[in-house]
């Protein structure tokens, strides 16, 4: 972003989408314009350039909010806040007020979110590909599985997922790639951002499609046209890829495993199969975090998960895994009739739950952390289970995906094959 601007004021030529179009996206104001002009619903929001606009903001839209530094990339310095003495500590940590002013949007807590990638030529756009998140909201995209094709969302809101892809891809003159990330909450499609470049996406929705996306976007940045590439329409996937991320706490030992807006991915990787929890489970095998077949597995989640783990529970007991929480989740899911050991929670003294995975005895892990911060216990369980390398689940969405996964594995072994053979190409 800031390199295009240099190259612009310095009169060198730009190939493909104009650093006008580049800094039209950027800047929240122009942005917030055209999608105000484009009749397409974005979540309320503001730009500060100081501390007392932040505050104002914020209050105005109500909390929880979405906050973020300008101009950067992979969510740097994004997080969510609850409230103004977490919002004012957030800026004093992050924030040298030089001119480039703080993005804060009302955060769409429940909302699925969506990726998509396609192509412009300045006179129509072709969508590569449709990706649903597999974490909730308030996971940076680039830290969150995602599968495509969708599994969740309606014919409905893919129809005006693509309808918006369309007017924005030909209102920006975007020339190349772009990615526009969306959110669905009551029923209602946001667009979340857009980014008039490749996206660390492309690479993924290219092998799952057999298209050349990349290549494609830099004959169009060169003066071809859709119509000389012959892609005019969005390609047909056949089966389930999912793309999951590699993170890197193995190596950071002491640092929080939670998942957040701020992108913490070093690389990713991807599973394909004929359902959704064959290729869920063979994309964490590539991940090195293969979904367990049995064992005990600890549920410890937040107040506001106590409802929804239910389910995940009740399924895990049914696969024949044993359950072990803490006295909270325990008393949740015995209340729903589920067999559960009691575990001591860190501060309870020993033995607790950190003792029993250093011991080996958990197989797998779900620990939802509660809002923005996460507690000290949860913290130490997250990093245990990752220096001792049991899979661990900071989200019900992931967990949900996994009991997907180990019940495929349950009912038909996994078969493979190379991408050459599946899109037939010699």
């Amino acid at each position: 972003l800031n390199l295009a601007r240099a190259l612009h004021e310095a009169g060198a030529p730009i190939w493909g989408t104009s650093y006008d179009t580049i800094n039209l996206a950027e800047d929240r104001k122009q942005f917030n314009a055209l999608m105000e002009k484009l009749e397409i619903p974005q979540p309320d929001g503001g730009t500060a350039l100081t501390r007392d606009e932040a505050l104002a903001i914020a209050n105005q839209i109500g909390y929880p909010v979405l906050i973020r530094p300008s101009y950067v990339l992979g969510g740097r310095g994004m997080e969510i806040v609850f409230d103004d003495a977490a919002l004012i500590n957030w800026i004093d940590t992050n924030i040298e007020w030089n001119g480039h002013p703080v993005l804060i949007d009302r955060f769409l807590d429940d909302a699925f979110e969506v990726d998509v990638d396609a192509l412009c030529d300045g006179e129509m756009v072709t969508v590569g590909g449709i990706m649903e998140q597999i974490e909730e909201a308030g996971i940076h995209s680039g830290d969150s599985a995602c599968v495509l094709p969708p599994y969740k969302i309606t014919r409905y809101h893919l129809e005006i997922i693509r309808e918006y892809t369309e007017r924005i891809g030909l209102a920006l003159n975007v020339k190349g790639a772009f990615n526009i990330q969306f959110a669905i909450r009551d029923e209602v499609v946001y667009v979340l951002e857009v980014n008039p470049r490749a996206s660390r996406t492309l690479p993924f929705v290219s092998k799952a499609t057999g298209v050349p996306l990349a290549s494609y976007a830099a004959q169009i940045a060169t003066g071809k046209t859709l119509v000389d590439l012959n892609f005019l329409t969005e390609p047909v996937v056949d089966g389930n890829f999912i793309k999951e991320v590699v993170l890197p706490f193995q190596k950071f030992p002491g640092v929080d495993a939670r998942l957040s807006p701020e992108m913490r991915s070093t690389g990713e990787v991807m599973g394909h199969a004929s359902t959704f929890g064959h290729a869920y489970a063979k994309a964490q095998m590539a991940a090195n975090s293969p979904l367990p077949q049995s064992g005990n597995v600890f549920i410890s989640v937040n107040d506001n998960d106590k409802t929804a783990v239910l389910k995940i529970a009740h399924d895990l007991h049914q696969l024949g895994f044993t359950l072990t929480a803490t006295a909270g989740t325990a008393s949740a899911l015995s209340a729903a009739g589920l067999p559960v050991t009691v575990v001591n929670k860190v501060s309870d003294g020993s033995p607790n739950i950190v003792d029993s995975v250093r011991a080996g005895e958990m197989a797998l892990i779900i620990n939802t952390p509660r809002g923005g911060k996460a507690h000290e216990d949860g913290s130490l369980i997250r990093g245990t289970a990752i220096a001792y390398g049991v899979p661990i689940i900071t989200t019900l969405t992931g967990a949900m995906a996994a009991v997907q996964g180990i019940r495929s594995l349950r009912l038909k072994p996994l078969r493979v094959r190379s991408l050459q053979a599946h899109h037939a190409i010699t």
